[in-house]
């Protein structure tokens, strides 16, 4: 294969040249390398920067995935997880359950984050959050909770009629210590309007990431692509998290999410026919590394969307990253996909591909090697 420095100069666009000198890539470049670039090439010098950023380990987490209802406010036509309440399936967890799964995960499973989100609830109050906070803290004090998204945190705020800001201080009293990064789907209203029923806009979901980094919460963010965005929105979505971060320093990976079709209203209506091919996903995940640039280091490859084969291509298209165990995962397994594996099966498909495995915690902190 051509190498990329060669690539560069051998009639590569200029998106791409000014991407393999580290400067900073613009909206109008992104946009260039999504529609224009060979893909291979483009692979390459997302291949490199990450190299450049990360070495050749890829870590992962001990997660395990408590999904605490399916009952949800919202009524997202991407969604396969979601239940109005009155349906036979549909579920809400007590605390005492919570706990009891969150012994499963940490004694069992040797889960050292608990990943937890759930679908809007329009009956509950603050305190079943909190008390779900404390009672998993006075169990497992060492655990880290990863709880409620950015999107789940303004819903709460607003029907509990809180400020998002004291949401967060309330529930990082009670224990919570990170945000997973869902609910951002795609930021650009075009797009966002198709996709999204009831949910935060993309410029409320940043703002209360932005409040949350600023409390001293660190949080993921995520990208739901291959549905109906354009390559502009793509490209927006990225440089909006790209510039959040240079203010805040809060985000600890992006991890862009292949949209999972099955069982979802968007099938069921025949708005989309089939997911994006494999060839769409690894140039959003290169596009993705090489916008985000010197920014964002990490760039997290989600192996239950993608499947493992792909994912293991994904981390020669710059991911550094695989996420986790994502034990019980319940929101991707709805719309068809699997869920759950080991710590060694994902040290395995790393070694596969001559890179080396590490076990790391929610905050990137690594704890132990696995090659």
């Amino acid at each position: 294969m051509q190498s990329v420095d060669a690539a560069g100069k051998e009639g590569g666009t200029a998106a791409l040249e000014k991407a393999l000198t580290g400067e900073e890539l613009t909206y109008d470049d992104g946009v260039q390398l999504m529609k224009e670039e060979n893909l291979f090439l483009l692979g390459a010098a997302a291949d490199k920067l990450r190299r450049d950023l990360c070495g050749n380990t890829v870590t992962f987490v001990s997660s395990y995935y408590l999904n605490y209802t399916n009952v949800c406010a919202a009524s997202c036509p991407l969604c396969a997880f979601y239940r109005k309440g009155n349906e036979d399936d549909a579920y809400t967890l007590s605390t005492d359950q919570i706990v009891a799964r969150a012994k499963i995960a940490i004694e069992q499973m040797g889960a050292t984050e608990l990943h937890i989100v759930g679908g809007f609830h329009p009956k509950l109050g603050l305190d079943y959050y909190e008390d779900m906070m404390r009672a998993i803290k006075s169990a497992y004090p060492k655990v880290t909770i990863k709880a409620f998204t950015p999107a789940e945190i303004f819903f709460i705020a607003r029907l509990t009629h809180n400020s998002v800001k004291e949401v967060l201080i309330r529930l990082k009293s009670a224990g919570l210590d990170a945000l997973p990064g869902g609910g951002a789907e795609i930021f650009h209203p075009e797009t966002r309007k198709k996709i999204v029923v009831g949910k935060c806009s993309g410029d409320e979901w940043l703002d209360t990431a932005r409040q949350a980094h600023e409390l001293g919460i660190r949080s993921n963010c995520t990208m739901l692509f291959g549905h109906v965005e354009k390559p502009e929105h793509i490209v927006d979505h990225v440089i909006r998290i790209r510039e959040l971060h240079k203010k805040t320093g809060g985000f600890t990976t992006f991890i862009p999410l292949k949209f999972s079709l099955e069982n979802t209203e968007l099938e069921q209506k025949g708005l989309i026919t089939a997911e994006s091919p494999s060839t769409y996903d690894l140039r959003v995940i290169a596009v993705s590394r090489l916008l985000l640039g010197n920014v964002l280091k990490n760039l997290s490859v989600y192996w239950v969307a993608l499947g493992k084969k792909i994912a293991q291509v994904a981390l020669s298209y710059g991911g550094n990253d695989m996420v986790g165990t994502a034990y019980s995962e319940e929101i991707f397994k709805a719309a068809g996909k699997e869920s759950g594996t080991s710590l060694q099966e994902l040290a395995s498909m790393v070694r596969e591909i001559k890179r080396v495995p590490a076990q790391r915690d929610t905050f990137f902190n690594i704890i132990r090697r696995l090659d």
